[in-house]
């Protein structure tokens, strides 16, 4: 790799950190390209040389933070399988520190709203991810059943409006019955297998 691949790869590492940033504070419409950039620290004309448009740089941010936010619960659960497995990562995402730091978890509670107005580009990065995560939550949650992935998508539905709900109530008493009740719910749906 050459020195100019090697800081082109940088710079656009550098862009998807500050989508990726911006996505989960502000969703789609909210992550301008020139705030992106900025961001960045680099001006809007460089943009084009790394991607071809917003809707690419968002698809491409959504594939990476939620490859990495997912990733990360499945491996922190470890060798922990079936109704462990769920209380462990259902815990860790529907955490007060989640809740209380969009920036560093999950963009789906910022940016689902506008997915639906996005391109296809970016639904299929959200259903493409969706899926790796509910067969990689699957395998962890040990359902040999056939239903296993409908119940993984299920679980990953509970969370994300668990926490979007949260956020959205932060600050109230509501806010915390809600990452409770959907924890405790989590863990009864699959104590009954």
């Amino acid at each position: 790799m050459t020195v100019r691949t090697e800081q082109k790869e940088r710079t656009r590492q550098d862009i998807l950190a500050s989508a990726n940033r911006l996505l989960r504070e502000r969703g789609i419409a909210g992550a301008s390209v020139a705030e992106v950039m900025k961001g960045a620290g680099l001006t809007v004309g460089g943009f084009y040389a790394h991607f071809e448009s917003k809707e690419a740089l968002v698809a491409a941010s959504l594939r990476e933070s939620l490859r990495e936010l997912w990733s990360g619960l499945v491996a922190a659960a470890g060798k922990l399988r079936g109704v462990e497995a769920v209380s462990f990562v259902v815990r860790r995402y529907l955490s007060r520190s989640h809740r209380d730091h969009p920036c560093e978890g999950c963009p789906l509670p910022a940016v689902v709203a506008d997915v639906a107005q996005a391109g296809e580009p970016v639904r299929d990065a959200l259903a493409l991810e969706l899926g790796d995560y509910a067969d990689a939550l699957g395998e962890c949650i040990a359902d040999d059943s056939p239903a296993s992935r409908q119940r993984a998508l299920a679980l990953i539905a509970l969370m994300y409006g668990g926490l979007s709900l949260s956020r959205a109530l932060k600050g109230t008493p509501t806010s915390e019955e809600l990452l409770k009740a959907c924890r405790d719910f989590a863990r009864q749906a699959f104590t009954n297998d």
